[in-house]
């Protein structure tokens, strides 16, 4: 399953996106995963301040 962000809990400040090992990641407002892109890594899980990103089984 790729990440899934939380929106009401990300505040845009693009930290996931800059560790995305597969740039998978986006950030306009909040952060957006593309689920074709994302190897389930968990990079972007753990550098994220707000733990907006989870990664679900």
């Amino acid at each position: 399953m790729p990440a899934k962000v939380d929106v009401e809990k990300c505040s845009g400040c693009g930290s996931c996106a800059d560790v995305c090992p597969c740039e998978a990641i986006t950030v306009d407002d909040v952060a957006s995963v593309d689920p074709n892109e994302c190897t389930d890594c968990g990079s972007c899980v753990d550098e994220c301040p707000e733990e907006a990103i989870t990664l679900d089984d």
